[in-house]
């Protein structure tokens, strides 16, 4: 019998250390989970709630509350569909926002991003929590101050839908002359509610469909994809434009398409 549980005894003391170490480290872990996402909770509320509301959203909310509480990953979508165009060159986002995408899903795979936005807040909230060595934030308004320069992406995320039709125009002519030959427009946008409410203020053009955010970009690429994705409470728009090889199309040397 002491043959038997000598090794056993041998270990259980060989594991109890580590046993009690990682029980403790999950205990810490619930807690500051709970107190982080509470935490997230109420600034969302006092953001969202009081007036007036922000022009641009926080995702560190969505990074420690919202995303757990709905269980909606489609504020992941716009990062992942966007870095799925990058080039590895210099990036320019346009309405940058909290720059949440910039450091998270275009500055490790990009040499140089250039992120810009018209409100000093959310400026201020990108170079506190989302800055990284490779990322230089501006304050301009792309109506009358677009950074200038050549890129091999531009992104205009979550913001074509803050301007008129005539400013997207003006905006469209920019962007096209700051890509490079075969740069990579890439962004999104959401449908316009069934009863034509907007769903922000700050909204002033919601598009009707595929068909309609399409007329905005194609007199400006020779080849543009607008592709959907639909939630319970939201309907995106998803968009890359070029005039070189877009992702998933022909040419794409990401992809390898093989049909039996």
């Amino acid at each position: 019998m002491r043959r038997i549980l000598r090794p056993i005894k041998k270990f259980v003391v060989k594991i109890t250390p580590k046993y009690l170490l990682e029980t403790l480290a999950e205990v810490e872990c619930t807690i500051a989970r709970r107190w982080v996402s509470s935490a997230h909770r109420r600034l969302m509320a006092i953001q969202w709630s009081l007036p007036s509301q922000p022009e641009f959203f926080d995702h560190q909310i969505d990074l420690f509350y919202w995303w757990l509480a709905t269980r909606n990953s489609l504020w992941l979508e716009r990062g992942v569909f966007g870095s799925l165009a990058l080039r590895g060159g210099c990036v320019l986002e346009l309405a940058c926002g909290d720059g949440f995408n910039a450091r998270n899903f275009y500055s490790l795979r990009s040499e140089r991003v250039v992120a810009c936005d018209f409100d000093p807040k959310a400026i201020k909230t990108a170079e506190g929590k989302n800055s990284a060595s490779n990322i230089e934030f501006l304050l301009a308004d792309i109506r009358t101050e677009m950074p200038e320069g050549r890129f091999e992406n531009i992104i205009w995320d979550a913001a074509i839908e803050h301007f008129t039709p005539d400013e997207i125009a003006k905006i469209m002519d920019n962007i096209q002359s700051r890509l490079t030959d075969d740069g990579i427009l890439c962004g999104y946008t959401i449908v316009e509610k069934p009863d034509g409410t907007k769903s922000l203020s700050h909204h002033e053009y919601e598009f009707k469909s595929k068909e309609d955010l399409l007329r905005f970009i194609s007199p400006y690429f020779k080849n543009v994809t607008v592709f959907e994705t639909e939630y319970p409470v939201r309907h995106n728009l998803y968009f890359w434009a070029s005039d070189g090889i877009l992702p998933f199309g022909p040419g794409w040397s990401e992809a390898v398409t093989y049909c039996r």
